[in-house]
């Protein structure tokens, strides 16, 4: 149970990643807006930070993205 939840923790996290470089973000510019480091950023998409869903609500919406697209996972647990 818990490695299942790691795996998709992740993916979330690679989701988030993938979103970003496909725009061309980087992540200091991410970081800049919303309002944290570009160190505390890196570990959101390394999946290191336990992150609420407040902070995926303001991820997707920097990201002019979807919620759902961040967080699904079975295209993540597929591969």
């Amino acid at each position: 149970m818990k490695n299942l939840l790691n795996m998709r923790i992740k993916a979330v996290a690679a989701n988030i990643r993938g979103k970003r470089e496909e725009l061309n973000y980087t992540q200091e510019y991410l970081a800049a807006k919303l309002s944290i480091s570009q160190n505390a950023y890196s570990k959101i998409e390394l999946g290191y930070t336990k992150i609420t869903v407040e902070r995926l609500f303001q991820i997707a919406e920097v990201l002019e993205t979807d919620l759902v697209e961040l967080i699904n996972t079975e295209s993540a647990e597929a591969a």
